[in-house]
């Protein structure tokens, strides 16, 4: 793991057991109201990475991509979840239209494809999956954010190297 810059971390994963890792240290840290915004390219791990970051909050329920539907909705034991694709819309109006709002305030809103909504999203933290070159389950997540919330989530990623995983690229 590496700090690319003050505001942003990359941490290597070398597997899955190395990314449940990851979800597990990350998912504390969410509280009511926080989103979080993924990228990477298709197959990337986007869907997966929000699976373990469900199940890291205490969602029992299988997590599917919400590709067609848009959003579900997960109860979790430690915090609520709302799972938006968001590949189909049309950007921040047509995600606004939605109409989550009232559920995105009392749960965490996991967003794929988080860039075609970001304007609609205050203080997000921004994850970027890329593949990696160690092997077919290796990737790479770089986290970034803007905004005293997320300082300490991402100091605590800086300090921290999640089991199995790799160094950062």
């Amino acid at each position: 793991m590496r700090a690319g810059t003050e505001n942003a971390v990359i941490v290597a994963c070398a597997d899955l057991a190395a990314t449940q890792a990851l979800a597990a240290r990350l998912a504390p840290h969410l509280r009511a109201g926080d989103a979080v915004l993924l990228e990477g390219a298709l197959a990337a791990g986007k869907t997966a990475f929000v699976a373990m970051l469900c199940h890291a909050l205490g969602v029992v329920a299988p997590v599917t991509s919400p590709s067609y539907v848009i959003a579900h909705q997960y109860a979790g034991a430690a915090l609520d979840v709302v799972h938006v694709d968001a590949w189909r819309l049309d950007g921040a109006d047509e995600f606004a239209d939605l109409g989550l709002e009232e559920q995105a305030a009392r749960a965490v809103t996991l967003i794929e494809w988080g860039a075609r909504v970001a304007p609609a999203v205050a203080e997000p933290l921004r994850v970027q999956i890329d593949f990696a070159e160690a092997g077919e389950q290796a990737r790479q997540f770089r986290f970034t954010a803007e905004g005293a919330r997320w300082q300490g989530v991402l100091d605590d990623l800086r300090r921290i190297q999640p089991a199995g995983a790799g160094q950062g690229a």
